[in-house]
C-alpha cells in the first residue's frame, strides 16, 4: 500500500509547500545563532568591524551579535546590557513569527490590518530612534554596548 497526500484543490498549495519559508527563516536564524554561540563576538574584530562603531556612533543594531551570543549562554542581564531593545523585542518577534507560522501551517495567511502595521512601524521607529538617541547621549550611556 502507497500513501500518496490527499488531492489539493486548484489555487491551494499543500500544506509541506506552505511551510518551507517558516523553516528556511527558522533554520537560517538556528545557523546564524549557532555560528554566534561559537565564534564570541564579544572578541573585537572577530566578525568585522561595525561602521558606525567604527565612526563612534552607537546604531540601534549595535551589541546585537553580542546579545545572541549572551543568550545563546543562558546570560540574559548580559545580553540586555549589550543590546537592550533587541531583548525587549525578542517577544514580539517571536509572536510576529508564531503568528505566521500558524497561518502557513492552517492555510489562512495572517493578515494584520493596515491600521495595525501602520502604527506599528511608527512605533518601531519611534523607540529606535529614541533608542538610539539615548545611548549616543551621556545619560543613556548605561545602554551603550
Amino acid at each position: 500500500m502507497t500513501l500518496t497526500a490527499p488531492p489539493v484543490a486548484p489555487g491551494e498549495t499543500s500544506r509541506r509547500r506552505r511551510m518551507v519559508p517558516p523553516a528556511l527563516v527558522a533554520g537560517g536564524l538556528g545557523l546564524a545563532t549557532l555560528a554566534l554561540h561559537l565564534r564570541d563576538p564579544h572578541s573585537d574584530g572577530s566578525w568585522g568591524i561595525c561602521p558606525t562603531a567604527a565612526m563612534g556612533f552607537q546604531c540601534p543594531g549595535c551589541g546585537g551579535l553580542r546579545a545572541v551570543n549572551d543568550l545563546s549562554n543562558l546570560r540574559i542581564l548580559d545580553a540586555a546590557s549589550s543590546n537592550l531593545a533587541f531583548v525587549l523585542a525578542l517577544p514580539l518577534i517571536a509572536y510576529a513569527f508564531l503568528r505566521w507560522t500558524r497561518g502557513r501551517w492552517i492555510g489562512q495567511p495572517w493578515q494584520p490590518s493596515d491600521r495595525a502595521l501602520k502604527y506599528g512601524a511608527i512605533a518601531v521607529i519611534v523607540v529606535l530612534v529614541v533608542f538610539t538617541v539615548m545611548r549616543n547621549t551621556p545619560a543613556g550611556s548605561w545602554l551603550a554596548p
